[in-house]
């Protein structure tokens, strides 16, 4: 059963995802918050594995609240999700940097809402092609590059595994790519993400773009 905290300061909002979630055989959703400071004390309180997080909210933000989850040892298996009304750059930039495993705009389908909660309670989030390709964009002109010793110590499998994560493939499909099994995917993605200090794949997508370990548009 995958466990979902909803953290938004609307109410009809919060009815609505909760209404879709809770219709799923294998989502629960065990709490609710208005704003971001409830929702960082509720995360630590029942630990879900996917916090749906709103951006702006009053008293902590999502973007701060983001970041105070992200550094709490407590709550490394919490995998967060960022959501707004706004597709705008700053707003990914900045939940990405707080420590986001993903973003999704609020006028999402219901099935690909369902299915980024699911992907994402499995540590594999990752963000919209067209969102990414515009980050890309954004995050080029002020990259902190990894530490080039870092990057030196990345095997050929574990930069060809990040590449194609860049490109959007799940472990399954960097697994079919690369003629190996699904865990041994995995493994080179969690060596990498260690190895070049990304807290999820997320982040590691857009490590992969500034340090030229992917190109925006290959496929």
């Amino acid at each position: 059963m995958i466990r979902v905290l909803l953290v938004d300061d609307q109410p009809l909002i919060r009815s609505g995802f909760r209404a879709l979630l809770d219709a799923e055989d294998d989502i629960a959703v065990v709490a609710e918050a208005g704003d971001g400071a409830e929702g960082v004390a509720l995360t630590r309180e029942h630990l879900p594995d996917v916090v749906l997080l709103d951006v702006r909210m009053p008293v902590v933000d999502g973007i701060e609240a983001t970041r105070r989850i992200a550094a709490d040892p407590a709550l490394d298996a919490v995998h967060v999700v960022v959501l707004t009304n706004y597709g705008l750059d700053e707003y990914v930039l900045d939940a990405l940097r707080a420590g986001a495993a993903g973003f999704l705009v609020k006028d999402v389908l219901p099935e690909d809402f369902l299915h980024a909660v699911r992907v994402a309670a499995r540590g594999d989030a990752l963000l919209a092609p067209s969102i990414t390709r515009r980050l890309i964009d954004r995050y080029i002109t002020q990259p902190p590059r990894p530490d080039a010793t870092a990057l030196r110590e990345l095997t050929t499998r574990e930069r060809e595994a990040v590449a194609l994560a860049a490109q959007g493939l799940s472990n399954d499909g960097i697994a079919a790519r690369m003629f190996i099994s699904p865990v041994t995917a995995k493994t080179h993605i969690n060596r990498a993400m260690t190895k070049l200090h990304a807290r999820d794949r997320a982040q590691l997508v857009v490590i992969a773009y500034t340090a030229g370990l992917a190109t925006p548009g290959r496929r």
